[in-house]
């Protein structure tokens, strides 16, 4: 591998290779278990493949190859990683050729699109919020929807959980139906949808993730998974490098 090749921080560059998490290895680090080169590793230390890295005096593992899986998570799956649990992501996550994770969560009784993949670098391009990535989703409500509603969620809105106060970016909005909308969000709080229906006294009786970024769920049905195309990845790896100027994010309520 030549040494041109991109170098990262060593925690970073040991959580990659699968041998535990970032957290993990800065603690290796810390405690003089990691060596590179010959010496005692820095935290500073930026590294590549060109680099004779051992953890307790044994080599780390080579980069495993990168996997992209778009998988449409049913609702009753966990995106848990338990292997105890039948109803966990991680019994389909043991099935993969190489070790992946989810972009993201969905909630259990939520479905839609999951990004699965081994690439921790495009993973938090992806999920880091100064990057305004879009995610669309398919809602539907307990009652019928009204310009009020729709007008509401399309400016943000607030809530509160514990002390924590919460508020939603502007984003877009349109109905499909009378109980039916569309929702695009560049945020991914905590069941946030559930929760910005709920100031307006809706209930969530159906939520899916129909989009991610560049990726769409289309015909691929509950349960199933495939790889991305080239064509996909591509343009995935292409636009996640690129944050959105946050003025880009307008408030848009669409009603039909």
């Amino acid at each position: 591998m030549s040494s041109d090749t991109p170098r990262h921080r060593l925690a970073k560059w040991i959580a990659q290779s699968g041998y535990c998490s970032r957290r993990a290895a800065e603690r290796l680090i810390s405690a003089g278990q990691v060596h590179c080169n010959g010496k005692a590793a820095l935290h500073t230390d930026m590294v590549n493949q060109s680099d004779d890295i051992l953890i307790n005096d044994l080599p780390l593992p080579a980069l495993p190859p990168r996997q992209y899986w778009l998988y449409h998570k049913p609702v009753g799956i966990d995106c848990n990683n338990r292997p105890q649990d039948p109803a966990s992501l991680y019994q389909l996550l043991k099935t993969l050729p190489e070790r992946v994770f989810a972009v993201g969560r969905l909630d259990k009784d939520s479905s839609g699109l999951l990004l699965l993949t081994n690439d921790g670098g495009l993973s938090q391009q992806l999920m880091h919020p100064d990057f305004y990535h879009e995610k669309t989703y398919l809602v539907d409500t307990d009652k019928p929807i009204s310009e009020a509603f729709i007008k509401a969620l399309a400016s943000g809105v607030s809530w509160q959980l514990g002390t924590t106060q919460y508020h939603s970016r502007p984003c877009r909005v349109s109905r499909n139906s009378q109980q039916q909308f569309t929702i695009t969000l560049t945020q991914g709080l905590h069941r946030q949808i559930r929760y910005m229906c709920k100031t307006q006294g809706y209930r969530v009786v159906a939520l899916k993730r129909i989009r991610l970024h560049n990726l769409s769920l289309g015909q691929l049905a509950p349960g199933q998974l495939r790889q991305l195309t080239a064509i996909e990845l591509t343009q995935l790896q292409t636009l996640s490098a690129s944050p959105q100027p946050k003025t880009q994010t307008q408030c848009q309520a669409v009603h039909q």
